[in-house]
């Protein structure tokens, strides 16, 4: 498992992979990400430490991910990373949250007081019935304002089984005119019976070619595109 990489191209920054308890949710049809993760507090800390001692600072931004959200990280990790902040100069941070925690993303600011939090969110796609009833993000927000009020970034997947052209064209345009910055992941598939749609997949990339210079838009055909997983 690779769990630090540096991003060189559009927003540089470094990221790290860390360890996290287990999904609160935990239920999202598509995913089985959510394995990379340890009850064992002791063994969490330990192993954060050491992805997190290749940190540099060079770029003065760090994405920190897991297989949950922030809130699932050990205290005593936060605390490294707010060190590492300060005496590596870094003056932007990346989290990822579920929308759940929408209410909650305040005490992650304070607890990094003095430097820019960004939250990234894990949309998948702006249908709700899709959202909800296919992949189960249980995400239940209706309107797109709805997210911009809270996060500064969403994540939208592509090239599942039942999603249509002009669910994937709302949500490229949602993303385009409401966030100054957003992920686009393509759909791959894994140990759950979520599946592929190979021919939507292709439609994407001959339409939507454009995205993967935008430098707004984080881009991955694969899941180590970051250079972690």
């Amino acid at each position: 498992m690779i769990r630090y990489s540096k991003i060189e191209e559009k927003q540089k920054r470094e990221i790290v992979l860390l360890i996290a308890r287990p999904c609160f949710w935990g239920k999202c049809s598509f995913c089985d990400y959510i394995d990379d993760n340890s009850t064992d507090q002791e063994f969490m800390i330990r192993k954060n430490h050491e992805v997190l001692e290749k940190v540099t600072g060079e770029f003065g931004k760090l994405e920190v991910i897991d297989s949950a959200s922030v809130f699932e990280l050990p205290k005593k990790t936060l605390e490294e990373i707010r060190e590492i902040c300060k005496k590596k100069n870094i003056k932007t941070l990346i989290f990822e949250a579920h929308y759940a925690y929408k209410n909650r993303l305040n005490e992650i600011r304070e607890f990094f007081s003095g430097i820019e939090v960004l939250f990234k969110i894990g949309i998948e796609t702006f249908d709700y019935d899709f959202r909800e009833n296919v992949l189960n993000k249980n995400a239940k927000f209706k309107e797109v304002e709805e997210v911009e009020k809270y996060f500064d970034a969403p994540c939208i997947m592509v090239g599942i089984k039942g999603q249509t052209k002009e669910m994937i064209r709302r949500d490229i345009d949602i993303i385009e005119n409401h966030f100054k910055w957003a992920t686009v992941n393509i759909f791959q598939e894994n140990s759950t019976e979520i599946k592929r749609d190979d021919e939507l997949v292709t439609w994407f990339m001959k339409e939507y070619s454009y995205l993967i210079d935008d430098p707004r838009i984080d881009f991955l055909y694969t899941i180590n595109d970051f250079g972690i997983g």
